[in-house]
């Protein structure tokens, strides 16, 4: 006789599909399942080894969090401009769009996009611009939020996983006070329930660990456990998935593995290889992060990290994959580099334009099996 819980979530997977009220079914559910991740049912790369290590259950990413960027900024805003026409947000996202299936189509399941952005130099030392789908006092932008929508909405239809990041140190400064923080993410994630998403994963804040955030919800050692608490509780019981709610993490500053109360408290544990230059550390990230007591099996991915070598025998992303640890690449324009160049970027080319970006995804291809010759 099979085991209750197995019935149990066979039928969950079965009925994540199944129709909201006012709404089709949405095509792709993600679930986890052990330290595997599941879209509809069934393993990413299922059945799938490369050079003697699983792929099976991980999930590929990358970062191109700035697909719903502006700048309202006035004093800034024609830094964005493009090669060939001024800034516009709407064809920034246009783009995206149209670019997705060429990512998908060389295995890249999942991308990361934050709804307060990153750095659109990549890094800087200072923001004077402003990206962010929150007003100051925690209220939704629709602009922001229908270019977001645009997005999720083909990642659904071509069967991708998209990591919601809610928010950005340098933008998070500009909202009121705490309160509009914890009035944005009860926002946020009531607005992805309502749409029926259940494709996404959120990502609290992006390196939450920031000396650049200036309010405690969002910061590890203030109320981060509390905040992740609050999503879950808040989105329970109201998506079409396994978990029937939206799953949810943070991450830190590169080079960091987590406390035992936050990855106690998260579903996913995100890790950052940005200061990673030694592909063994990687892999000892990862083993200490396996070690830490409140570890209870989840899946583990990197969904930053600034190092490629995609053409050496050993490279950060190999060194994820050795240690059965998913790995998404951050690509950002680099000195000297033209519009061609980076995901960070702004403006940015979303199509696979440069050498860097071409060795990714054909390592990528070779992995994954998604698309090599």
């Amino acid at each position: 006789m099979p085991d209750l819980r197995d019935l149990c979530f066979v039928v969950a997977a079965g009925v994540a599909l199944a129709a909201q009220p006012t709404r089709a079914p949405r095509k792709t559910v993600v679930g986890v399942q052990g330290r595997e991740f599941l879209v509809n049912g069934h393993p990413t790369y299922e059945g799938r080894s490369y050079d003697g290590m699983r792929v099976q259950g991980l999930l590929f990413n990358s970062r191109m969090v700035q697909g719903i960027f502006d700048d309202r900024n006035a004093e800034t805003r024609g830094r964005w401009n493009y090669p060939d026409g001024p800034w516009d947000p709407e064809r920034n996202t246009r783009e995206f769009v149209g670019a997705m299936p060429l990512w998908k189509a060389k295995g890249l399941l999942a991308f990361t996009i934050n709804l307060q952005g990153g750095s659109p130099e990549g890094y800087s030392r200072s923001q004077p611009w402003v990206n962010s789908s929150f007003e100051g006092d925690g209220a939704l932008r629709a602009d922001y939020m229908s270019r977001l929508e645009r997005i999720l909405d083909r990642a659904d239809e071509i069967g991708m996983v998209v990591i919601v990041g809610f928010f950005y140190q340098a933008q998070e400064r500009r909202m009121n006070d705490e309160q509009a923080v914890t009035r944005a993410a009860d926002a946020a994630t009531d607005w992805l329930v309502d749409k029926g998403y259940t494709h996404v994963l959120v990502e609290i804040a992006n390196e939450a660990d920031n000396a650049g955030f200036k309010y405690d919800v969002v910061k590890p050692s203030g109320g981060a456990v509390r905040l992740i608490e609050r999503v879950k509780e808040q989105s329970k019981g109201k998506v079409s998935s396994p978990a029937g709610r939206l799953l949810v993490s943070t991450s830190l500053n590169g080079d960091r593995v987590p406390s035992d109360s936050l990855v106690n408290a998260v579903d996913v544990v995100l890790l950052h290889g940005n200061g990673v230059s030694e592909p063994a550390r990687v892999t000892q990230m990862v083993e200490e992060t396996r070690k830490l007591p409140s570890y209870r099996g989840q899946p583990i991915v990197f969904n930053e990290d600034d190092h490629f070598d995609f053409s050496k025998p050993q490279n950060n992303m190999l060194a994820a994959l050795g240690a059965y640890a998913s790995w998404g690449y951050f690509d950002y324009r680099m000195a000297g580099e033209r519009f061609d160049d980076g995901y960070q970027s702004v403006p940015v080319n979303w199509t696979i334009s440069s050498p860097r970006k071409r060795e990714f995804f054909e390592l990528l291809s070779k992995v994954t099996g998604v698309g090599s010759r």
